[in-house]
């Protein structure tokens, strides 16, 4: 079961205002992008909450399979989850996912309107929630995949203050929505894959230790 493993107890932790909370958006190619990213973060991390373009009948063992290769505990969100550390929500193939307060803290928040940008889920949703509700205390990454989902929206979470993350070309399986995002100003760094997790904990002051 994908949620059969939970991050030690002195891990996990609501995510409120000023928590850091991390937001990750792929297509072609991304399993593996997500899955490779996932390894360099440790089991303390702030929540993550990933859109990855897959058909719904597949993301339930996405979510299964990187919860069994991870240090942190991979799920995928159901909407109205509390947001935890240590825990990773992955967007279920058959609805836009996006971020939401909920009691002082922030949830998960599913939504079946129109695609965007012909994807349901978009990344831009997940971008565009996060630039508006957590601001500078956000960090966007988006890696490999076809088409720009995901550039606009990690440019309004630049102007918002996020940090924000793209994977270069070189590592790319597809350099479409890293090169459409970088082309419009909104990546504040280029990263290979295998240096973007680390460089992503630089940035919020962790290790991976």
């Amino acid at each position: 079961m994908e949620d059969s493993k939970p991050a030690p107890a002195k891990a996990i932790r609501p995510a409120v205002n000023g928590s850091w909370i991390i937001f990750v958006g792929a297509s072609t190619g991304g399993t593996e992008a997500v899955k490779n990213f996932l390894l360099g973060i440790p089991p303390s991390c702030p929540p993550i909450l990933i859109v990855q373009h897959m058909p719904e009948s597949f993301t339930a063992s996405f979510a299964a399979r990187l919860n069994s290769l991870c240090s942190a505990r991979v799920i995928e969100a159901q909407g109205g989850e509390v947001l935890e550390s240590g825990t990773v929500y992955v967007a279920p193939g058959h609805s836009h996912l996006k971020i939401a307060r909920k009691a002082g803290a922030y949830a998960t928040e599913l939504m079946k309107t129109p695609p965007v940008n012909r994807h349901r889920p978009s990344v831009d949703v997940l971008f565009d929630s996060a630039a508006e509700l957590v601001g500078h205390n956000a960090v966007g990454v988006i890696l490999t995949g076809m088409g720009k989902d995901g550039a606009c929206g990690l440019l309004r979470m630049r102007k918002a203050g996020a940090r924000t993350f793209g994977q270069d070309e070189a590592s790319c399986v597809v350099y479409g929505m890293p090169r459409e995002a970088a082309l419009i100003g909104a990546v504040e760094q280029v990263a290979s894959l295998h240096e973007l997790s680390r460089r992503v904990l630089a940035a919020i002051g962790m290790t991976k230790a």
